[in-house]
């Protein structure tokens, strides 16, 4: 019997490789080089989420990175005016909006698509009209969900934090929101991303249980195995867990 064909997208996100190199300066490791070696190995897509600080993606290492790969780009943020102005000069493929105070460590929370809905109408409605597809961060909330396709968004992207945070006590209890969330967001018609603290544990789970999700970007957990496995293996090993 042949293996199915990967349903699901592995986007890396390689913002660590930048925290690597930012602590010590130079060019060490190089990030470029890095996104090239992602799309090289396998993966299906980079992702980068340059914060106001530069504390690991720089803007100027999305403006290098946009025009040697070829794999999707996909540039997550909180849409300030700079952000806005970045990714409309850049032009990826995705743009992910996240709802990230400026200082915050990692992204922690979805956005409240009821309370933010007009904000997120005239930022998606400008991307939209560069050909740009948006993204939004979003709790495993049906409520939060259904009004985000009154944004005009194409997709969400589900913040599994706390699938992966439950998983390892109740596997079945902590896949049970997003389930729902899948379904949900098919029926408003919007596309379905994941992301934030998938790894190699609950991976093929979450993929086996979510049979529409689009694309999951994984950073930490992937770029930690890297150190132990090497850089394509790990790809290697990740996308093996998406072939359900």
């Amino acid at each position: 019997m042949q293996n199915k064909p990967f349903m699901t997208k592995l986007s890396v996100n390689i913002n660590k490789i930048a925290t690597i190199r930012n602590a010590r300066g130079g060019n060490m490791p190089d990030v470029l080089q890095a996104a090239k070696d992602c799309e090289r190995f396998g993966a299906q897509g980079v992702t980068v989420h340059p914060r106001p600080d530069e504390r690991h993606i720089r803007y100027q290492d999305v403006r290098d990175i946009r025009p040697v790969i070829t794999t999707e780009f996909n540039i997550e943020g909180y849409p300030s005016e700079s952000f806005i102005s970045l990714v409309l000069e850049v032009k990826p493929h995705q743009v992910t909006l996240v709802p990230d105070p400026p200082g915050v460590l990692t992204s922690n929370a979805g956005w409240d698509t009821i309370k933010n809905e007009t904000f997120l109408k005239e930022v998606i409605a400008l991307f939209r009209k560069n050909n740009i597809r948006t993204s939004i961060f979003i709790d495993a909330n049906p409520e939060m969900i259904r009004n985000a396709a009154k944004t005009g968004t194409d997709r969400v992207e589900l913040y599994t934090e706390s699938y992966a945070k439950n998983y390892p006590v109740n596997k079945e209890d902590a896949i049970g929101p997003f389930i729902v969330a899948a379904k949900i967001a098919s029926e408003v018609g919007l596309g379905l991303n994941a992301g934030h603290d998938l790894d190699l544990n609950n991976l093929k789970y979450f993929a086996q249980n979510i049979p529409g999700i689009l694309e999951v970007s994984i950073g930490h957990a992937l770029i930690s195995d890297a150190l132990y496995f090497g850089l394509e293996n790990a790809i290697q090993l990740y996308l093996r867990q998406l072939r359900v």
